[in-house]
């Protein structure tokens, strides 16, 4: 577990920060969502709510589950606008039948595999956690869990629950040439065994999106993505709209909301 100092130097972190963005973006994508219409999502292993961050940034709604207490301190410091829950996702998902259109999970579904108490049986943890995941998520819905396997055992016992389970679908795996770049997505699907989707860099025509990968910063233009650049004018006052429709208390908006700052030295 994180203390609470370590909680908040790992959330400020710029590294980490970049990272888990890109990961949330990319699980998001996968869980393939209706453009129309905002969503419920969980997400497992919510930590100190960055993925969440940028769930709310697509307009979609989430409910959080970690099991630190010091994690979710740090996103309740934050004002995520994510529901939080602490739990251990080993005893399953305490939600009703079809509660959610997806879930995302970003590095944490591994941490199941561990034996932490003598209790404790991986095996069973997993079933536990994706049996109760499988009857919380909406019919033809998705969960797209991002995983460090230690290796490929491990890999093998995930996946073996998740399809025990009743889910179907499979491991997509982004630049599986790239030691730095690659990453595991278990990408599962609920009462409908949808086409798994292609992982980036499995092609050697792909050098754009290797390009888009690696660059510091992710921009998004309207008039590409229909989204506006994080942190303008505009996507604060899309932020702050998001949050009076959640009941939450917000500054009125006035000709300084969004203004850049010069930098004091």
């Amino acid at each position: 577990f994180y203390d609470e100092a370590e909680a908040r130097k790992y959330t400020q972190n710029s590294r980490v920060v970049e990272i888990q963005s890109q990961m949330s973006e990319r699980a998001v994508e996968l869980l393939g969502l209706p453009e129309d219409r905002p969503c419920l999502l969980l997400d497992v292993g919510c930590g100190s709510g960055l993925s969440g961050d940028y769930i709310s940034e697509e307009g979609h709604y989430w409910i959080g589950m970690d099991i630190s207490p010091a994690m979710l301190d740090v996103a309740v410091e934050r004002e995520v606008e994510g529901d939080l829950l602490l739990a251990d996702v080993g005893h399953g998902i305490p939600f009703r039948p079809g509660t959610f259109d997806g879930c995302i999970s970003i590095s944490a579904v591994q941490w199941l595999c561990n034996a932490d108490k003598k209790s404790h049986s991986p095996p069973k943890r997993l079933y536990r956690f994706f049996s109760t995941l499988y009857t919380a998520l909406a019919q033809g819905s998705r969960a797209v869990l991002q995983l460090y396997p230690e290796n490929s055992e491990q890999l093998e016992l995930i996946t073996a629950q998740a399809m025990r389970a009743g889910f179907t679908g499979g491991m997509v795996v982004d630049y599986p040439n790239s030691a730095k770049a690659k990453k595991f997505f278990l990408c599962l699907f609920v009462g409908t065994s949808g086409m798994l989707p292609k992982g980036l860099g499995t092609e050697c025509a792909n050098e754009e999106l290797h390009q888009a990968k690696f660059t510091n910063e992710r921009t998004r233009f309207r008039n590409v993505k229909g989204k506006s650049v994080k942190k303008s004018r505009d996507w604060i006052l899309e932020k702050k709209e998001r949050r009076r429709r959640q009941g939450k208390e917000v500054r009125a908006d006035t000709k300084y909301t969004g203004r850049k700052r010069r930098p004091h030295f």
